[in-house]
């Protein structure tokens, strides 16, 4: 039986579409070729420094064309597990991510801690708060916006908050909770209903967290080199196995639009 055409594209944002405010080549009119040829769309972003509305402002400012209710991030679904958990977190977030997350209640005890990318949160002072709040009864909980390792600023390579994550959970005793890519539960709640995975592609940056992420659950994952991925990081023996690696966004777009699988 054949594959089905594609039908949605779950988009990675930072280090595909763009790097802090700089499109990736060719990224802002491959964009609108890929609506063009009938695509569907679908922004999934591991992005914790910024709130959707200070990341949609910035996507459109430097020439993308998307609405905002088309940007899924992990910020929001993790938004969305305190709402359901009733947690009382301690964050370590920006001030600007916080905005996006369910306010604390000063009445009742902190009782969980949710963590983003926030470089100037990951201090001695607040890291050590949040291992004495993981460390004061045993049905804590120690929530992960995502793991990431790095990412790709505009200086380089950059350090991601999984090390954070991991360190306060080796000290604490505390199993991590993760919440963004590449969980299962975030790719397929980014499914809009009436659309099969083997209808859907992946397109990031990251060869686990995206590509190998999306895999798993059935979609194809497509891996692009403008981001963290850095190809003379693996020999030919070792590169990830996905389901292609191009050199950037623009190039899976044409691949996609000429008929490619």
């Amino acid at each position: 039986m054949s594959r089905p055409s594609v039908k949605l594209a779950l988009i990675d944002l930072s280090g595909t579409l763009h790097v802090d405010d700089q499109p990736t080549e060719g990224a802002v009119d491959a964009l609108k070729r890929l609506r063009a040829h009938g695509v569907k769309v679908k922004f999934v972003t591991n992005t914790t420094k910024e709130s959707v509305g200070s990341l949609f402002a910035r996507l459109c400012k430097i020439g993308f064309e998307l609405e905002r209710e088309e940007i899924y991030g992990s910020l929001a679904a993790a938004a969305e597990y305190v709402r359901k958990n009733k947690l009382n977190p301690y964050y370590l977030l920006t001030d600007d991510a916080r905005t996006d997350m369910p306010p604390n209640d000063p009445t009742r005890p902190t009782d969980s801690v949710v963590v983003g990318l926030a470089p100037e949160r990951f201090s001695y002072e607040h890291m050590n708060e949040a291992f004495r709040v993981l460390r004061q009864k045993r049905d804590v909980q120690l929530v992960a916006i995502h793991e990431g390792r790095y990412y790709k600023a505009k200086d380089g390579i950059a350090l991601g908050p999984g090390c954070f994550v991991k360190g306060l959970e080796y000290s604490s005793g505390v199993a991590t909770v993760c919440i963004g890519k590449p969980n299962e539960y975030f790719f397929r709640s980014a499914l809009p209903e009436g659309v099969a995975v083997e209808e859907c592609v992946m397109i990031g940056d990251d060869p686990n967290d995206d590509c190998l992420g999306a895999m798993s659950i059935g979609m194809k994952g497509y891996l692009v080199e403008t981001g963290k991925y850095q190809p003379e990081m693996y020999s030919k023996e070792n590169r990830p196995a996905v389901s292609g690696i191009f050199a950037t966004f623009r190039d899976v777009v044409q691949h996609i639009v000429s008929g490619g699988q």
